[in-house]
């Protein structure tokens, strides 16, 4: 999640000072991204650095308020104008853990498995009383809030799916592990060479 654009994208909407910032972002994503104010004025401070924003002297509160440039008003249009892009590799810590519990001779993958799916049931259970505990479904905070609420749910029953494809693919294998032993054969240090492209 980009904390920079987001700041940007509301200081496109008038002047923040930084906590006004922060009530903001949570506003309209249902706190459910918690930012702290020392992270909300570093990233200030960055975008100030790049000309996206500018700052104004305190005010008689002691408000310093943050102004979005021109330049950083084109960087919410590129920004919202685009597609997210996702990684190549994954950074998924469970898909790792499995992949590495499902290699390690002992390990009760099922076991893994098993506990995994309690917690993601438990939190998709959540998600949903919280989802359906609003009180303006009609309002924009609320439903603004609800579209992060909804994406957490949608990820939590893609979670709990994919744990049931991983067990029923484990169950294929002997003891429910692939088992691999380490490997004997050396690694070299340094990079791999390039590979010369062949006419």
């Amino acid at each position: 999640m980009s904390v920079r654009l987001s700041l940007l994208a509301i200081l496109d909407q008038g002047p923040c000072y930084g906590y006004q910032l922060r009530a903001e972002f949570d506003r309209r994503t249902g706190s459910t991204w918690p930012l702290n104010v020392g992270q909300i004025y570093n990233t200030l401070e960055r975008l100030e650095r790049d000309g996206l924003v500018t700052r104004s002297d305190a005010d008689e509160r002691g408000h310093v308020f943050w102004r979005i440039t021109d330049a950083g008003s084109q960087e919410v249009i590129g920004w919202l104008g685009s597609p997210v892009e996702r990684g190549g590799g994954t950074r998924d810590e469970l898909a790792i853990k499995l992949s590495l519990a499902a290699t390690l001779p002992g390990v009760d993958v099922a076991g893994v498995i098993q506990t995994q799916r309690r917690a993601t049931l438990a939190q998709l259970q959540s998600l949903q009383r919280t989802k359906y505990a609003g009180q303006n479904p009609d309002g924009p905070e609320e439903l603004a809030w609800s579209l992060v609420v909804e994406s957490m749910i949608f990820a939590a029953e893609a979670e709990a799916r994919w744990l049931d494809h991983t067990e029923q693919r484990l169950m294929m294998h002997p003891d429910h592990a692939i088992g691999l032993e380490l490997s004997t054969k050396r690694p070299k240090r340094g990079r791999p060479a390039k590979q010369g492209v062949r006419a």
